[in-house]
């Protein structure tokens, strides 16, 4: 059954990968979400509205298959009120609830879920959400070309559903997700090795998408921020950063 209260919401769903940084950064910004889902061991880190934790509670409370997260899953899992979404419940964990699974591969039409980021992308999807934005959701990393997680080809799949369907998809700046913390002129495969490479960007008044060559765009950007300096007295506090 659906939430209603979920319906034209903005959530922040929050993982636990490097950008998970931007999260805190956000708040630490006076930044505001209707709700807050964590994965897995977030929950532990931060005060979550809802958790999604697909794995049996079993894996965590009967051994050490999680390996250095079996310490804190314990802990949420004994403790956590909930709602945690899981595949089946267990007697000793107060916050478990069924994760809702026939209804949202019904609605949805797709039973493509394999790890527990998907799951919370489904669950805003079915619930009708007006906006996510994805914290901590990374699978790759710059510094280690040798390293990925799986897992990221079905989330930027339910990502793909969501945007036809009409929600606001937003991600972490130093997320690997949906190449988001690509340069932006290495961003478009082919037009990324012209001289002058061609940048697609959206109008924020009109939400339309338009072109433009790198070169201007960082000409545009310059004036930009040329037109909103500000004069800062050296003698005040240094601005905050808001690489948010």
């Amino acid at each position: 059954m659906r939430i209603k209260k979920l319906e034209g919401k903005e959530i922040a769903i929050v993982a636990m990968g490097e950008s998970q940084l931007d999260f805190h950064l956000s708040k630490s910004h006076s930044v505001e979400y209707d709700e807050i889902w964590g994965i897995n061991a977030m929950a532990g880190i931060t005060e979550c509205d809802r958790t999604f934790m697909l794995d049996p509670a079993s894996r965590f409370l009967d051994s050490d298959a999680a390996g250095s997260q079996t310490g804190i899953m314990t802990k949420i899992l004994l403790n956590n009120t909930g709602p945690i979404y899981t595949c089946e419940l267990d007697p000793r964990c107060p916050g478990l609830v069924e994760y809702p699974l026939l209804e949202v591969v019904r609605e949805t039409k797709c039973s493509y879920l394999n790890n527990t980021v998907p799951f919370a992308i489904a669950f805003a999807l079915y619930n009708k959400v007006k906006k996510i934005n994805l914290f901590g959701i990374d699978f790759t990393y710059k510094g280690n070309l040798h390293f990925a997680e799986a897992g990221r080809a079905c989330v930027e799949f339910w990502l793909a559903k969501c945007i036809e369907n009409g929600m606001i998809v937003s991600v972490a700046p130093r997320s690997g997700l949906l190449d988001t913390d690509a340069p932006i002129y290495e961003k478009i495969y082919g037009y990324h090795r012209l001289d002058d490479p061609t940048v697609v960007l959206v109008d924020e008044d009109t939400d339309e998408f338009f072109t433009m060559g790198y070169n201007e765009y960082v000409s545009v950007l310059e004036e930009k921020h040329r037109s909103e300096g500000e004069i800062v007295n050296t003698v005040n506090t240094p601005p905050e950063a808001k690489r948010y």
